[in-house]
């Protein structure tokens, strides 16, 4: 397994880590979970990446189960606040009031006394980005959390956030968690440079644009697939973006290479990824997405999958 310092922090992850968006708690039952951990950690995964709003909290709870079996200073453990986890109006967003009982809800439910990383899930309009640091700062300060980040932010947002830490001799985000992969390349332009800039490293999720850049789809969809089940999976798998799978599944065959493992190579091979974040329902899925960490896409093949997907968005002109 390689390891990356996450932006400029001391902190070192996994290139591959390991997820519990879609599987912890809802598709793998407690004792999936404990295998596909064990699969994980064994191959040198040290970053597993939860929420609160996963499986309603059910996935750190048998995440917390599966990390009764390791000793914690050999994981770096991440969840999330934002998204409402009950009808109480306050029980949403990134009030100082919702992060401070939301972080101890996850512990609880990890069975844990910290964080590693601690993101906001999405950018709160109705809250101020001074109250957002500051509640961070001080979980940090009270031993809480040891790094935060955010998720799905903007640029200006993510600046915003960095230079008002600065400004307040805060604790600064040190992640980003946007969506990035060769089918979504949003993030170049802007979010990106934004990050290097600011010393924010960047762990993607869904760098396997939720199993479609495996080729699992090519031929329709296949019985207990996750786009089977779900309306907003299917939703991204269009006769253009098959087409465009299909066509890079042959570079990988060329390669002698899983499809999969060539995609996640693709996402690391960009300055400023520290890790992607990897679903896996099973240990032989582990096994197959934590090879992609020793892989290194030579010019010919990136020029070869250049001229297949999209190129990255032009940065706009204001």
């Amino acid at each position: 397994m390689q390891y990356r310092r996450l932006g400029q922090s001391g902190l070192k992850i996994s290139a591959v880590s390991l997820g519990g968006w879609l599987t912890f708690g809802s598709q793998v039952d407690e004792a999936g979970v404990k295998q596909v951990v064990a699969a994980a950690v064994d191959g040198g995964v040290n970053f597993i990446d939860l929420a609160d709003v996963y499986a309603k909290g059910e996935a750190e709870r048998v995440f917390g189960k599966a990390l009764a079996g390791y000793r914690r200073q050999d994981l770096v453990i991440s969840s999330k606040a934002f998204w409402p986890m009950t009808d109480n109006i306050n029980d949403r967003g990134l009030s100082r009031k919702h992060l401070f009982e939301s972080v101890e809800g996850s512990l609880r439910r990890l069975g844990t006394d910290y964080l590693d990383i601690y993101f906001c899930h999405r950018f709160d309009e109705e809250t101020s980005v001074e109250e957002v640091v500051m509640a961070m700062d001080d979980l940090c300060r009270q031993g809480k959390i040891l790094y935060w980040g955010t998720s799905v932010w903007t640029a200006a947002q993510i600046t915003e956030a960095a230079l008002t830490a600065r400004r307040l001799g805060a604790h600064p985000p040190r992640a980003e968690q946007p969506r990035y992969n060769l089918l979504d390349r949003h993030i170049e332009p802007e979010i990106l440079p934004t990050c290097l800039a600011q010393g924010i490293g960047i762990v993607c999720w869904s760098p396997l644009g939720q199993g479609l850049l495996t080729g699992k789809y090519n031929d329709g969809l296949p019985a207990g697939s996750r786009a089977g089940e779900l309306e907003w999976v299917r939703q991204g798998i269009t006769e253009t973006s098959v087409a465009r799978v299909r066509r890079l599944a042959d570079v990988a065959a060329d390669l002698g290479l899983p499809l999969g493992q060539m995609a996640l190579a693709w996402c690391l091979r960009q300055e400023g990824v520290s890790s992607v974040i990897t679903g896996a329902r099973t240990a032989a899925q582990v096994q197959e997405n934590l090879a992609a960490a020793e892989l290194k896409l030579d010019e010919a093949t990136l020029a070869r999958i250049e001229d297949i997907v999209e190129p990255a968005p032009a940065l706009l002109k204001m």
